[in-house]
């Protein structure tokens, strides 16, 4: 019969965590939120087709 798996430390370098596991440890910031878009359906800014050549 295999044994029980031995409990580990917790791990001291957090260089190889993801940014969630920071924020729930309080050693990191969560990342900041992007504003929304105020007008996401703009036509593209193109220059006239006489610029373009």
């Amino acid at each position: 019969m295999p044994e029980p798996p031995q409990e580990r430390r917790p791990r001291l370098d957090d260089s190889a965590a993801d940014v969630a596991s920071l924020v729930q440890l309080g050693r990191g910031d969560p990342p900041p939120i992007p504003a929304p878009a105020t007008k996401p359906f703009l036509e593209p800014d193109w220059p006239p087709d006489d610029e373009i050549e």
